[in-house]
C-alpha cells in the first residue's frame, strides 16, 4: 500500500454491458465493470495512489465479481457492504461510431440505491485526505442521507471534498429534479469537474464559454474543470483560470474517461493540496489529468482502459503542446 493521502470515492459501482455491435442487433455483450466513483478509485490507484470505495453491491455473483476487481486494482473495500436481497446495477450500454455513448438502467432498485448512513465506515471516511462524489447516489433514499451523511463526515474532518455531477438523466425523476438533485451540494464542494455536457444542462444554456462556466462558481470552490473532450479543459480557481489543450487519439469508448481525468487529478494533488494555487503546477497536472482520459477512450469498458504512469508519460512525451 503506498503512503499516499487517501482518496475515498463514494457512490455506485455496477456492471455495464458492452454491446459488441448496436444494442439492438448485439449477438454477445462484454461484461465490463463501472460506476463511476469505482472508476476514480481504481484510476487514482492505477497511477499509485491510496484509494478506497465506499458503496454498496448486490450479495450476487457480479457484485463478488466487483468486490474483487476493486482489491486486484489495489483499491480497499473495507467501505463496501452487500445486500442479501437488492441486485447489483446493470447498464447497458449503446456505443456510437465516434465512441459516444449512451446507457439503458436495469436497477429497481438495485443494492448502490440502498446503502444506509448506519452502514456508513465513518473511520475509513474520516481518514480521507479526499472525499470524492457523484450525484446519482442523491437520487433516492436511503442512499443520499448515508451520501449527505458521508460527505459531513469527511468535511468535519479535514478532508477536500471532489465533486463530478455525472449527469444520467434517465435515472432522474425528472430533468428538474436532475438539475436541483445535481446543485443541491455545489456550495459544499472544493473541487467539481464538469463537462461541457453538463454545463449546458445545468444552465440551460448551449455556450460553453467563460462566462457560462462562471454562472457555476460558488465562494466555497478552490477548483472548478470544464472537460471539453478532444478539445481539452478549461480549469477556474480563485485568482486565475486557464486552458489544456485536448490530445487527439483515435477513440473506441468513451466510457470512464471523465473518470480516468478525475482519478488521475485527484492522485496528483493529493499529497499537496497547495498545486491547486499555483497555476504553473495546476496546469501540469491538468494536461496530465487529459492525457489520462484520451488514453481511457482508445480500449473498450471503462476500467480495462485505464492508464498507468508510464503510458501517460509516455504520450506526454510524444506530445509536448
Amino acid at each position: 500500500m503506498t503512503n499516499s493521502g487517501l482518496i475515498v470515492s463514494f457512490g455506485e459501482m455496477l456492471i455495464d454491458m458492452v454491446p459488441t455491435v448496436s444494442l439492438a442487433e448485439a449477438p454477445a455483450f462484454v461484461k465490463a465493470p463501472g460506476g463511476a466513483p469505482a472508476n476514480v478509485a481504481i484510476a487514482a490507484a492505477r497511477l499509485g495512489g491510496n484509494t478506497a470505495f465506499v458503496g454498496k453491491l448486490g450479495d450476487d455473483e457480479f457484485g463478488l465479481m466487483l468486490a474483487g476487481i476493486l482489491k486486484e486494482n489495489g483499491v480497499s473495500t473495507q467501505g463496501v457492504c452487500f445486500d442479501k436481497v437488492a441486485r447489483t446495477a446493470l447498464a447497458f450500454v449503446t456505443l456510437r461510431a465516434d465512441g459516444e455513448r449512451e446507457f439503458m438502467f436495469y436497477r429497481n432498485p438495485s443494492a448502490d440505491m440502498l446503502l444506509t448512513p448506519p452502514e456508513l465506515n465513518l473511520p475509513l471516511i474520516r481518514s480521507a485526505k479526499i472525499f470524492h462524489f457523484g450525484s446519482i447516489s442523491l437520487i433516492g433514499e436511503p442512499c443520499r442521507s448515508a451520501h449527505l451523511k458521508a460527505m459531513e463526515e469527511a468535511k468535519a474532518a479535514g478532508a477536500l471534498l471532489s465533486y463530478d455531477p455525472n449527469l444520467r438523466l434517465p435515472l432522474w425523476p425528472s430533468a428538474k429534479e436532475a438539475r436541483e438533485g445535481m446543485l443541491s451540494v455545489w456550495d459544499k464542494a472544493d473541487v467539481i469537474k464538469m463537462s461541457d455536457d453538463e454545463l449546458c444542462f445545468l444552465t440551460h444554456n448551449s455556450s460553453f464559454d467563460d462566462e457560462s462556466a462562471l454562472s457555476l462558481w460558488r465562494p466555497n470552490l478552490k477548483l472548478l474543470l470544464l472537460t471539453l473532450g478532444q478539445k481539452g479543459c478549461r480549469y477556474y480557481t480563485k485568482n486565475f483560470k486557464g486552458a489544456v489543450e485536448g490530445y487527439s487519439l483515435k477513440r473506441v469508448d468513451t466510457t470512464g474517461a471523465g473518470d480516468a481525468f478525475m482519478g488521475a487529478l485527484l492522485r496528483k494533488i493529493v499529497d499537496d493540496l497547495s498545486i491547486i494555487e499555483d497555476e504553473e503546477r495546476l496546469k501540469e497536472v491538468v494536461r496530465y489529468a487529459s492525457a489520462c482520459g484520451a488514453i481511457s477512450t482508445t480500449k473498450k469498458g471503462a476500467i480495462p482502459a485505464l492508464p498507468s504512469h508510464s503510458q501517460v508519460l509516455t504520450l506526454l512525451n510524444q506530445d509536448h503542446i
